[in-house]
């Protein structure tokens, strides 16, 4: 016969137990892999986006999903060695933010884990996917269109400065996005009547030797290419572009929400929501070669007013009609 104590030690020794056995049996929380080239003080607003999406398809992070972070700090170089650390940790599908050219190098590194992707370029003429309907392979993701909104953004200028006829565009010549965006902005400036001349910058440096140089050209508006090192630096060029007096257009709500005078370009957190939602949706066991292609429906029209009134420009009363927001 057992006596009561060992029964009691018997007992609270299989009672220890019990919480390790039901801990052995829960499912591992699927991991999701998120790699910029940037920091996480630049995409505060994309990433709310990217976990709403993800909770749209059931998921929240800490909850039932943890998600590994993984910046760049704007060294492009980085970005293989951080793809392999994440594929090494075996995430369930890796989120490749902030351009075709980071998808590509994740993609050259990593060939079995499901990849989303964020494009401002066609990802088919890239080689990102075989087509928009059927990716194929381990990549899927968003295509948001910025570059196709080149002539959308001059004529927007046009309207803040009628009188510009010389325009300086500035691209980052090492972009992906550089090559189709002066592929269309020549023929847009040529039929609004407009002169470019193109201005390149990859480093902070060079970035101020152009505006240097304005001091000399004096350009009539200024267009900001998009690109996710321009993005970085978005605060140096509004700071820049304002001091020089330049009216200037950007591709994102980020360039107005620091100064900039105004800005038109897809919906970028919508954007992230979507890549958030197809994450979970692989998470739930979707093929990314299933999952077509995600075309950006949402688009954004921002005025800072208080730079256009700082700039002496008058904003007509037709644009603030149409935009999304005036920043006062």
């Amino acid at each position: 016969m057992i006596r009561r104590r060992e029964f009691m030690a018997l007992l609270g020794g299989a009672a220890a137990a019990w919480p390790l056995a039901a801990h052995a049996q829960q499912p591992a929380m699927p991991v999701v892999g998120f790699l910029d080239p940037r920091s996480p003080e630049a995409l505060t607003e994309r990433l709310r986006g990217f976990r709403q999406g993800l909770k749209e398809t059931g998921y929240v992070e800490g909850d039932n999903a943890t998600i590994l972070y993984r910046w760049a700090e704007n060294r492009l170089d980085r970005i293989p060695e951080l793809a392999a650390e994440l594929a090494r940790r075996r995430v369930a599908v890796i989120v490749a933010s902030g351009g075709p050219h980071v998808a590509l190098r994740v993609k050259t590194e990593v060939t079995t884990i499901p990849i989303v992707f964020l494009s401002a370029q066609d990802p088919v003429m890239l080689g990102l996917v075989a087509s928009l309907a059927r990716p194929g392979g381990n990549l899927t993701g968003v295509n948001f269109f910025s570059g196709e909104l080149v002539a959308k953004r001059l004529e927007l200028m046009r309207v803040f400065a009628p009188a510009a006829t010389r325009v300086a565009v500035l691209v980052n010549p090492t972009g992906p996005g550089t090559q189709p965006t002066l592929r269309d902005v020549e023929p847009a400036a040529r039929a609004l009547g407009q002169q470019i001349q193109v201005f390149n910058a990859s480093t902070s440096r060079e970035i101020d030797a152009v505006f240097a140089t304005f001091v000399r050209e004096r350009p009539d508006a200024l267009f900001v290419g998009a690109d996710s090192f321009l993005d970085s630096r978005r605060v140096q060029l509004v700071q820049l572009a304002n001091q020089h007096r330049v009216p200037a257009t950007y591709s994102g709500r980020e360039y107005a929400e620091v100064g900039g005078l105004m800005s038109y370009g897809s919906d970028i957190t919508d954007a992230y929501r979507q890549v958030g939602a197809y994450a979970g949706r692989i998470l739930n066991g979707a093929k990314p070669a299933d999952l077509p292609v995600v075309q950006a429906s949402k688009f954004d029209f921002v005025i800072n007013a208080q730079t256009a009134r700082m700039l002496g420009i008058t904003v007509p009363p037709s644009l603030l009609a149409i935009a999304d927001e005036v920043i006062e």
